[in-house]
């Protein structure tokens, strides 16, 4: 399992732990959604969201993208989006205990939480996709949007640079900062705080806070994902991936 969930004291902590990255390959965002559920059907009122060692997660696991190739890719990408949408649409409190690095899709993760915590220290945080030569399907952009507003998003994308944690809060990627040894436990107390809000009210509120993106998903996605797919398959696309993976993930160590 790549996805591990504790309940504690009516608090739900749930935690990836795949590979040194903690990135997102297809089984564990099918995971991601399995612990979700059992989180939901639980008497948990809230739940923590973080990773493990120093990295919230590097998003999407290209080494599994290069040994897959195309016919991966088509698994993959709505693998990708169904858990992205449990962490947004959860219908109780979520708080990121961001403990590391959040890159590319572990912003995303992030962003998808209704609260977030990062660890004091090295930790970069930036949407990266682009400088691979792929697009965000439109369930990553929307939940990005929400979280952070449309202006900043070209910004964010375009560059596709990574920004140091002060940055970071001064530029609302995240809500606060606390020290390495005290994020989870902060996640915790908050998330804790969140969730003796009434439970019925918070759920309905949050999907109205929720619902334009939701719906703008909902009615973009069919198309948008086979247009996300398409590029995603290209011959462009799986080479840029392999060159990426061939001269930063397989490289000997120096």
């Amino acid at each position: 399992m790549t996805i591990q969930l504790e309940l504690d004291a009516g608090v739900a902590v749930v935690t990836i732990d795949h590979g040194r990255g903690n990135t997102l390959d297809t089984a564990t965002c099918r995971e991601l959604v399995l612990q979700l559920g059992a989180a939901e059907a639980s008497d948990a009122r809230a739940v923590v969201l973080t990773g493990t060692g120093s990295m919230f997660s590097a998003g999407v696991d290209l080494l599994s993208i290069d040994e897959g190739g195309a016919g991966y890719v088509s698994e993959f990408l709505p693998a990708l989006s169904d858990a992205l949408l449990a962490v947004f649409g959860f219908p109780r409190p979520v708080v990121a205990a961001v403990n590391g690095h959040a890159i590319a899709g572990g912003l995303v993760l992030a962003a998808a939480c209704d609260h977030r915590v990062l660890a004091a220290g090295p930790a970069r945080l930036g949407v990266t996709e682009l400088l691979v030569g792929v697009p965000f399907p439109i369930a990553a952009l929307e939940i990005l949007r929400c979280a952070y507003g449309t202006t900043p998003l070209p910004g964010l994308i375009y560059s596709g640079a990574t920004v140091p944690g002060e940055d970071a809060l001064s530029r609302g990627l995240v809500d606060e900062i606390a020290p390495a040894a005290e994020v989870l436990g902060r996640a915790r107390e908050l998330a804790t705080r969140l969730g003796e809000l009434p439970t019925e009210a918070f759920a309905h509120t949050k999907a109205q806070l929720h619902r334009p993106y939701h719906e703008r998903i909902a009615e973009s996605r069919p198309s948008d994902d086979d247009s996300v797919e398409r590029m995603w398959r290209s011959e462009a696309a799986l080479a840029a991936v392999k060159s990426y993976v061939d001269r930063v993930l397989r490289a000997p160590a120096s």
